[in-house]
């Protein structure tokens, strides 16, 4: 039976989703789900949220919960990341200090000074587990669900050149949310998506030959879909398709949404007119921030909350348990997973990583080739991927160096702030994160 470890398991929303999902497959009946994480209180709240859904199930699964990696992962089949490198501690330092130089960033996770720090603090602790499972899981897979994901990706490839693949939901929910507004069953739906992170494009949406693109163009006319993704239906009018993040994400990729604090709070945000999109505050600086304190200071209700919740009768869309079952069963499926470049997209470098639509069987992920790719989608993830590059190189050599060429790189700081001003905002972020950063000891 498959052994499936999850570290970083202490997020009790996203844990519950995937153990039921894992819980819900007849043919990982029996399998073993290992809970990993190094707060001892999130991970036992953890655990009994596990165990319980596997109780009222009836499943004869094992869940047995740890803050020891390495017994965590030793022997494991497949091991699911979802940690945040430093916490909340480190995420405020990525947007506060940023805006103290005119950077205003909404989610800060992705790319951006947020983004770029975030993937310092993460790679080192995701290249230590890839060493662990070199040593006592040598055949585990990595199924990556932390950002940022490109950086994190392209850093194990080139790193530890360990089996991976970088999940994300984005995919799922943007076609799951264009199919509702052009009224149209998702199961009707084929549809081509590639890019990176974060920044895929859906390059075709069609029911059998029938192009779904007119409809959509009609739909994000109404006000209500208007004001449900402002960003994204801009980014689709001026660029020709759609893209798979939300606004206030999607926002801080570009130059041109969020040049200033007057431009956030006085022309992007009141855009808004959806109440879903509070989580991250409508676009504001630091919405998405807020919104994880705020739910830190209801840690304890939330639990609550979600040991009450009836037990789930369906999967969710989350690839993971697909992945594993089809790893499992040589029964074919199809995700959108993030993978190494190796040809896959010809107009962006080789080596990044890219998100693609792959094929999974009992032999692995395989990712499929793209042709034909618009050569302004391929533009703007260029100048993405520029800012990862640097990072990957910063993360695996240790070069500051390296550092200040990723922000100097990253096309929202580069629409705000001087050489000077950049230059200088790095080396105080270095200075306030060191204790998470050891790849810059001694630089």
């Amino acid at each position: 039976m498959a052994t499936i470890t999850i570290i970083g398991s202490g997020s009790l929303v996203f844990t519950r989703r995937l153990c039921s999902d894992f819980l819900l497959t007849p043919s990982l009946e029996g399998c073993e789900i290992r809970l990993m994480d190094i707060d001892p209180e999130r991970l036992r709240q953890s655990h009994t949220i596990v165990q319980s859904i596997a109780d009222r199930m009836g499943a004869r699964a094992t869940v047995m919960a740890t803050d020891s990696r390495i017994d965590a992962v030793r022997g494991t089949d497949y091991v699911i990341t979802t940690f945040q490198a430093g916490g909340l501690e480190a995420f405020r330092t990525d947007i506060e200090i940023p805006q103290q130089y005119g950077i205003e960033q909404c989610v800060g996770d992705t790319l951006g000074p947020g983004g770029v720090f975030r993937a310092l603090r993460t790679i080192p602790v995701l290249l230590d587990l890839c060493r662990d499972l070199d040593d006592v899981a040598p055949d585990a897979m990595i199924l990556n669900y932390v950002n940022p994901m490109a950086m994190n990706c392209w850093a194990i490839d080139r790193g530890a050149g360990r089996p991976h693949v970088g999940l994300c939901h984005s995919v799922q929910g943007t076609s799951e949310m264009l199919a509702k507004w052009i009224d149209v069953p998702i199961e009707d739906i084929n549809f081509q998506c590639a890019g990176i992170n974060h920044q895929a494009f859906f390059t075709e949406f069609r029911r059998g030959y029938e192009d779904l693109y007119p409809l959509i163009r009609k739909a994000v006319l109404r006000k209500e879909v208007y004001g449900s993704e402002p960003v994204r239906i801009e980014m689709m009018n001026h660029f020709g398709y759609f893209v798979t993040e939300s606004s206030g994400h999607a926002s801080e990729y570009l130059p041109y949404f969020r040049k200033n604090e007057a431009m956030v709070d006085h022309q992007l945000a009141p855009k808004f007119t959806d109440d879903t999109r509070s989580w991250y505050d409508f676009g504001r600086t630091g919405g998405y921030l807020r919104s994880c304190i705020q739910r830190l200071e209801h840690f304890q209700s939330e639990f609550d909350e979600i040991a009450e919740q009836p037990v789930p009768t369906e999967r969710s869309h989350e690839y993971g348990v697909h992945i594993i079952e089809a790893m499992e069963t040589n029964v074919p499926c199809k995700v959108n997973g993030n993978v190494p470049n190796r040809g896959l997209m010809p107009g962006l470098p080789d080596g990044c990583c890219v998100e693609v639509s792959c094929l999974v069987d009992s032999s692995g992920v395989q990712p499929c080739v793209v042709d034909d790719y618009p050569p302004q989608l391929a533009g703007l993830n260029r100048t993405n991927i520029n800012v990862q590059e640097m990072v990957v190189e910063a993360s695996l050599t240790g070069s500051v160096d390296a550092v200040h060429h990723a922000v100097l790189l990253d096309p929202l700081s580069a629409a705000v702030g001087t050489m000077p001003q950049l230059h200088h905002m790095v080396d105080e972020m270095l200075e306030r994160q060191a204790c998470w950063l050891p790849q810059f000891n001694g630089a």
